[in-house]
């Protein structure tokens, strides 16, 4: 089994969207979208982009702690991942977003 998207909607009534490894794990999530269709372009986009070569950038937080952002060509931000406790960590959530970014299968829990 590959990964997987998934299309909600929060609490606030924006939809979103998230990618989960084979494994069930979230490893990217994005930001809140006013409208359905802009959450699925942005599904979109990360399958577009996630085998982009400088495409994904690892930054660390004021905690310490590590987490990636992937970009459009725009440099816009498409998604980011969970906070990691090492490197190494943030580059294997990475790895994973290319392996898995580029499914076809996007559930609408909405």
């Amino acid at each position: 089994m590959s990964g997987k998207f998934e299309i909600y909607t929060g609490n606030n009534g924006e939809y979103y969207f998230r990618l989960k490894a084979a494994n069930g794990q979230n490893i990217l999530a994005s930001e809140g979208y006013k409208t359905k269709a802009s959450a699925t372009n942005g599904v979109e986009s990360v399958r577009k982009n996630c085998g982009r070569e400088g495409a994904f950038e690892c930054r660390e937080a004021k905690n310490g702690k590590h987490y990636f952002i992937i970009k459009a060509t725009n440099g816009q931000e498409i998604g980011r991942s969970q906070m990691y406790a090492s490197m190494s960590g943030c580059t294997n959530g990475m790895e994973s977003v290319k392996t898995n970014g580029c499914s076809d299968r996007c559930d609408d829990l909405t």
